[in-house]
């Protein structure tokens, strides 16, 4: 079932296109990536799905609903965290919590519960009753994303969630973007930068440029359509790499080579041409022990359709 479905959405700001129709769907319970360059119209495109910038033109449907038209009944079943979240300082994380369950009109009778359960999920418990202007940046994040789920929103926006993170902070909040899909069944919309962390966590991605869609689909489907050599790692018996090497260049003429001891690595291979390569090899003899081809990854793909963009 589809969460988000949009046609032609656009957005102007004067002669500035940042969002230029704009056309995707989003399936219920996928983690969607949502990648693109500062500027490229992430955040606006959350806003305009959230209903609170009116597109130029084009519509929108979000969890059904027409999000010009339906905005606040819509605010209620999403949560959003900005990528630069506000938080009161002065309160404590337990006082955070229990005010805007209220903003977001949580049931009273529901709210205590709901308050210490967040706190746990996000390990915040033994901190809850500390003012949060003494909370490390992760633990703001950390706290941030507790409030955004008060509601138990259906959809959840993520805009940059791990930026500005130390590693351990970082990859915690990865953990915790991962359960929320995978066993509370929700869907997450996650605008990042970071292609490392949309390789590990997105089913689908869609990349942005200059408000445009240049490309969506699984990591693989894209790596797969975008990029066609691959680093191949080849083990032979080390009294064979003088030969491998020669065979390889033979073959491949100015592929980038390098070996260590009896590990040889080819940089930009093409994948159709792996089983004719390991074919030459063993007919010249070469003991072959290991053949690894390492598929392009998500920053391939990323710099693929931007070297496309610019020719």
């Amino acid at each position: 079932m589809a969460v988000i479905e949009s046609h032609g959405l656009t957005r102007r700001f004067g002669d500035l296109v940042a969002v230029d129709r704009l056309t995707l769907t989003v399936e219920a319970g996928e983690v969607f990536g949502f990648l693109g360059h500062n500027g490229a119209g992430k955040t606006t495109t959350v806003r305009l799905l959230n209903g609170v910038l009116a597109p130029s033109s084009g519509r929108a449907r979000v969890l059904g609903l027409d999000p010009l038209a339906d905005g606040p009944t819509l605010r209620r079943r999403t949560g959003v965290l900005t990528e630069t979240p506000s938080l009161d300082e002065r309160l404590t994380a337990r006082e955070n919590l229990t005010l805007y369950a209220d903003l977001y009109g949580v049931p009273r009778a529901q709210v205590a519960q709901r308050v210490e359960e967040l706190l746990a999920t996000f390990e915040l418990t033994e901190r809850a009753d500390e003012p949060v202007g003494g909370y490390s940046r992760g633990m703001k994040q950390r706290l941030a994303l507790a409030r955004a789920l008060l509601h138990q929103p259906d959809l959840l926006f993520l805009d940059e969630p791990t930026a500005g993170l130390d590693p351990v902070a970082a990859r915690r909040v990865r953990q915790l973007i991962a359960r929320l899909s995978r066993e509370g069944g929700r869907t997450v919309f996650l605008c990042t930068h970071n292609l490392a962390e949309a390789q590990e966590l997105c089913d689908r991605v869609a990349v942005l440029e200059h408000g445009r869609l240049l490309a969506l689909g699984t990591p693989a489907e894209l790596a797969r359509r975008l990029v066609h050599s691959l680093r191949l790692e080849i083990e032979v018996a080390p009294e064979g790499v003088p030969v491998a090497l020669e065979v390889l260049h033979a073959a491949l003429g100015r592929a980038d080579l390098a070996h260590d001891a009896g590990r040889i690595t080819v940089q930009g291979a093409e994948r159709e041409r792996v089983p004719e390569l390991v074919t030459a090899l063993a007919g010249a003899g070469v003991r072959i022990y290991r053949v690894v081809p390492q598929e392009p990854s998500l920053e391939d793909v990323y710099f693929a359709l931007h070297g496309e963009v610019g020719t």
